[in-house]
């Protein structure tokens, strides 16, 4: 398929499961390979054929939505995003979780593909903030829609290049080479769960102290979806607890409920109730 073709049929069918074009436009290489392969399993001779094919077939719509997630994931992505949470966020939201006297911080990485993100948060905590907040106890769920990721996800061990950005101690502490790969240890596995789960759909069933959906709904979701995906997050982050997206994404114009983190890019505290 010529990447003419392939860019004129994502522009037209994209919106229609409700994405946005302009967020798929780097990474459109990739899926019109995945494209390609998919005319070729439906025995379809071109774009055009496969066109009339996604007029006809919404379940074709959501298969074509579902071959374009396109899911890029490192530990401590973006590294300054992770060195704010760990010295404003994580001991804000720790001393307004003691002031309450809760037993533990709460996180959720929505579209937390193979693990690296919901891992950093563990790695970061224990790293950072454990040892002065004994009484704290920390959880993280990831959640992600492809099956795939998630059982890698649970198996916690990655190719050296996932870890390129996580601090060189951190990494020693963190760690244990098998067979060439970087594997979890066992203490920043505790606490740590994986869901499957859509973010268009239903979020899990717990208030959060802190959520980070990057590079996913902000960027990927047309308008609509997009806002239904903030006020899904909303309904789950507790007042004043803080939503972290990508460092090149904005939330919708109408997210009043949030405002920035003071000092933290791409960090935004969920407004406290009156």
């Amino acid at each position: 398929m010529k990447d003419a073709d392939c860019v004129a049929t994502l522009q037209w069918a994209l919106p229609r499961a409700g994405l946005r074009w302009p967020g798929f436009r780097r990474v459109r290489r990739q899926v019109c390979r995945r494209l390609e392969r998919r005319l070729a399993e439906l025995g379809l001779p071109d774009a055009a054929a496969y066109r009339r094919r996604l007029e006809a077939d919404a379940v074709e719509l959501q298969r074509l939505a579902a071959l374009c997630t396109v899911s890029v994931s490192r530990f401590f992505r973006d590294r300054t995003v992770f060195e704010c949470l760990g010295a404003r966020v994580l001991p804000a939201l720790a001393a307004a979780a003691l002031a309450r006297r809760s037993q533990r911080l709460e996180c959720w990485s929505a579209g937390c593909a193979s693990g690296e993100e919901a891992y950093s948060l563990a790695i970061l905590w224990h790293a950072r903030c454990c040892a002065s907040l004994p009484a704290l106890g920390f959880r993280v769920v990831g959640t992600d829609v492809d099956a795939t990721l998630l059982d890698r996800a649970q198996a916690g061990c990655y190719r050296p290049s996932s870890l390129r950005e996580l601090p060189p101690e951190w990494r020693e502490l963190a760690f244990e080479n098998r067979e060439g790969q970087h594997c979890l240890r066992k203490l920043f596995r505790g606490g740590v769960e994986f869901e499957r789960r859509d973010l268009r759909a239903e979020p899990p069933q717990r208030e959060f102290d802190l959520v980070l959906c990057r590079n996913l709904a902000f960027t990927y979701f047309g308008p609509d979806l997009a806002r239904c995906a903030l006020e899904r997050i909303a309904s789950r982050l507790r007042p004043g607890g803080a939503l972290v997206i990508g460092v090149h994404e904005r939330l919708p114009p109408d997210a009043r409920a949030f405002s920035a983190w003071p000092g933290c890019r791409a960090v935004f505290q969920r407004a406290v109730s009156a």
